[in-house]
């Protein structure tokens, strides 16, 4: 494991988030006291039904949404007191995103949808080839590198989209059901290498999924539940 992760500072803490939507007359409170804690390392599932708001927990745990109360701290860093080029810098600084869909960029191979987003954060062309090549070739890509997202199966798509996410090395993997378009066999192929790469990586994932079969062989499953997070335990048999 890369040796940057064997900190024992959690990677994320979410504290007492509340995150409430008008509707009509009505007030949806879709976090109500949501808390958890995810340390260096660990894959955590996030279930519950559609609707829930697994969505709205993974936009306010990455940054891209503010909640209404609560603390969201991503590897030490209180979000919560931060401006919003603050939290941006954060956000692209130590957080990765897969989401169910690759929305990769269409017009540049694999490899360049890897290089693109390290050459952004300042890496040289070089170095973040090279890493690039790494990645993709750790998931079994590397003889697809060249390759546009059009000439790539599903599940290479997919396993170059949590490449992506993983170029600049984050302390954070939020996944938005990454396997929810593929099809049993390829889904069991992309779980595989995401959860390789989180044990490789050391970092510490959050993946929302409605395939509980896979959500049990991660470390462990929170469901979200009427605004709170609550940790399943597996019935016996």
């Amino acid at each position: 494991m890369d040796t940057r992760y064997a900190s024992a500072v959690p990677a994320l803490e979410l504290v007492d988030l509340r995150r409430t939507f008008r509707q009509g007359p009505r007030e949806i409170n879709v976090l109500d006291g949501a808390s958890t804690r995810l340390m260096p390392g660990e894959a955590v599932a996030l279930v519950g039904p559609s609707g829930a708001g697994k969505s709205t927990i993974l936009h306010v745990a990455g940054l891209l949404e503010q909640p209404d109360a609560g603390h969201v701290i991503v590897n030490g860093h209180d979000c919560a007191k931060m401006d919003d080029s603050q939290r941006t810098a954060v956000r692209r600084g130590e957080v990765g995103f897969v989401y169910q869909f690759h929305q990769l960029l269409p017009e540049f191979s694999a490899l360049e949808n890897v290089v693109i987003p390290q050459m952004i954060a300042g890496r040289s062309r070089r170095a973040a080839e090279e890493r690039a090549r790494k990645l993709l070739g750790s998931l079994g890509l590397a003889e697809r590198v060249e390759h546009r997202p059009a000439e790539l199966s599903g599940g290479e798509q997919q396993r170059t989209a949590i490449c992506r996410a993983l170029a600049n090395a984050p302390r954070l993997l939020l996944a938005d059901e990454p396997t929810g378009n593929l099809d049993p066999k390829t889904s069991e192929h992309v779980f595989h290498a995401l959860v390789s790469l989180i044990r490789h990586t050391g970092v510490a994932a959050l993946i929302a999924t409605h395939n509980i079969e896979l959500a049990y062989r991660m470390d462990r499953v929170l469901q979200l539940s009427d605004g709170h997070l609550v940790e399943l335990t597996r019935a016996p048999g």
